[in-house]
């Protein structure tokens, strides 16, 4: 009996290693660590490797079964016409999908948390589904609606207004509004729920006070809703801005990358051109670095004009 109770004993003593390492990851210090784990994997493998390639690329020439670095004769290649047109026309898309993703948004959000809006529920579930729809059947769809025939859509609209047909898809401006309307019809409900989950945080006690005050509507929404709201504009903002640099599948889909006059050509459909259909890989990693710097850019002035790196107490 006594052997049995030492035995015990030292049993006791020694501790498991199984607990020792569930205490070792379930640590303070460690446990931060494990969750963020994934994520620097995940970034590691899918977004900084490859940065880092397509830079390495960019100084090379390469072609099948030949690697060759060039310096910066790739770069020296990039600043001309097909450059320039396709940069405004990106410049152009980022500018108007901004300005509509941001401000209608803003408006269907309010309006959907207002009492006027009835069967909220079922608005919001519609309002998100154009994000879940394939780009392809969208972009078929669109390229229906907008064909130069008479018995399109679109030109049954304006031909009730007495306007002529459109070739919708071989003018500049009707082209740019073609994938304008495409993105914005794809991605306003998502940043509807945004706005919806910013309008939650602001408190009811403070339009309430404003009533008191004589505050109107207008009043309400600048200087009680805004302010809240400020930094789901600058994200949603931010990401705008980096998908209108980014775009490429809504001129795709309508043109198939052959854009009459280029008229639909983007940065990243200037990449693919050039570094997939010409098998010019190492000129289109020079287009892609160039465009993370655009996109870096303007990005960080837009962050700085509103403040968002400031700390809250300043």
């Amino acid at each position: 009996m006594a052997e049995l109770n030492t035995q015990r004993a030292d049993s006791a003593v020694v501790p498991k290693k199984g607990n020792s390492i569930l205490r070792f990851l379930n640590s303070k210090k460690i446990v931060p660590y494990i969750f963020v784990f994934p994520f620097l994997v995940s970034f590691t493998v899918l977004t900084l490797y490859p940065a880092i390639q397509a830079i390495m690329m960019s100084f090379q020439r390469i072609l099948p079964g030949q690697v060759e670095f060039i310096g910066l004769q790739n770069y020296q290649r990039i600043f001309n016409q097909a450059f320039y047109k396709a940069l405004s026309n990106t410049t152009i898309y980022m500018v108007l999908t901004v300005l509509i993703l941001i401000t209608v948004p803003i408006i269907l959000a309010i309006l959907l948390d207002s009492k006027l809006v009835r069967f909220k529920t079922f608005f919001r579930s519609a309002l998100f589904i154009p994000a879940l729809t394939s780009i392809v059947v969208a972009g078929v769809i669109f390229r229906l609606v907008f064909s130069e025939s008479d018995l399109a859509i679109a030109n049954q609209v304006v031909g009730f207004f007495g306007i002529d047909p459109i070739s919708w898809q071989f003018n500049a401006w009707s082209g740019m509004l073609i994938m304008v309307m495409l993105s914005s019809w794809r991605w306003m409900g998502v940043n509807v729920l945004y706005f919806l989950a910013g309008l939650q945080n602001v408190p009811k006690e403070l339009y309430e006070s404003a009533e008191i005050d004589g505050a109107n509507m207008f009043q309400k929404f600048i200087h009680v809703t805004l302010p809240f709201l400020k930094p789901i504009i600058i994200f949603v903002t931010t990401i705008s801005i980096i998908g209108g640099f980014r775009v490429f599948e809504e001129s795709y889909v309508i043109w198939q990358g052959n854009s009459p006059g280029n008229i639909g050509l983007t940065l990243v459909g200037l990449l693919y051109q050039q570094g997939i259909q010409q098998n010019d890989m190492g000129f289109g990693a020079a287009i892609g670095v160039v465009l993370l710097i655009i996109i870096f850019i303007v990005s960080m002035i837009y962050l700085l004009l509103t403040g968002a790196f400031k700390r809250g107490d300043e």
